[in-house]
């Protein structure tokens, strides 16, 4: 027979159970982060595209400080990228936004801040989401057509309001790990070619805004070496809407 101290774990194991089963369905679709798992069974979602064709991203501004010297260096290298902008820095600096898509470049969603999502927020996701895909049309007069969850944490709150709000979730097949306090262009050079093939997605900062003071700068110096290695390779560079992930799935 049960005893008083029986019934009480059972009575609680029954209060826990609903609130364990949010959280799983919350975090658990975030194993996406997983390289290897992600590139295995979600290619889409892990931005691999046409074979010939990498796309290059940049993730976090707009910034002034640092934003513009991207900018040129880009227009030297006759080479356009995709920038995942967070709107709170959209509504922030909307004429920097505007020469981002003047100079020929892609603009994304990555959120309106740079928050980590570990508490389930549905209703908060959906509506800032929106806010920031609202801020970038409103802005720029272009429909943005991707979104990368800040920390390529993509919960299931953050899947359903990308496509609540139109976007496509894509992220990374290679990083530079360019947001570290002891990043130098060669070092960001050599980790996004460790793991580059044809076909993939390279990530990037254009800001230290969520990085190490002044990391960007080796992000900069990293550039022209590593566009002469995917050149090298037969691979054109480019943004992620002449990547063709269709071809790869909806992921």
């Amino acid at each position: 027979m049960a005893g008083p101290g029986s019934r009480h774990a059972r009575t609680a194991l029954a209060a826990l159970t609903p609130v364990a089963a949010v959280a799983a369905a919350h975090i658990v679709p975030a194993a996406t982060w997983l390289p290897r798992f992600r590139a295995l069974c979600f290619p889409g979602l892990a931005g691999t595209g046409r074979p010939d064709h990498v796309a290059l991203t940049f993730d976090d501004g707009p910034d002034p400080a640092s934003t513009p010297h991207f900018l040129d260096e880009l227009d030297r290298l006759n080479v356009r990228a995709t920038f995942f902008v967070l709107g709170g820095r959209v509504a922030r600096f909307p004429g920097l936004t505007r020469h981002i898509a003047d100079r020929g470049h892609e603009l994304a969603v990555h959120g309106w801040t740079h928050s980590r999502p570990w508490l389930p927020a549905p209703a908060r996701d959906v509506r800032e989401t929106a806010r920031a895909a609202l801020v970038v049309h409103d802005t720029t007069g272009l429909r943005p057509r991707w979104y990368r969850p800040p920390y390529g944490i993509l919960t299931a709150g953050r899947w359903a309001a990308a496509r609540h709000a139109g976007l496509r979730p894509v992220l990374w097949t290679a990083w530079g790990r360019d947001w570290t306090a002891d990043a130098t262009p060669a070092s960001v050079r050599t980790t996004v070619t460790a793991d580059l093939r044809g076909g993939g997605t390279i990530l990037l900062h254009d800001t230290d805004h969520a990085c190490a003071p002044n990391s960007w700068q080796a992000t900069l110096g990293a550039l022209p070496g590593l566009l002469r290695a995917c050149h090298d390779a037969g691979w054109s560079v480019g943004p992620l809407s002449e990547h063709d992930l269709h071809r790869a799935g909806q992921g």
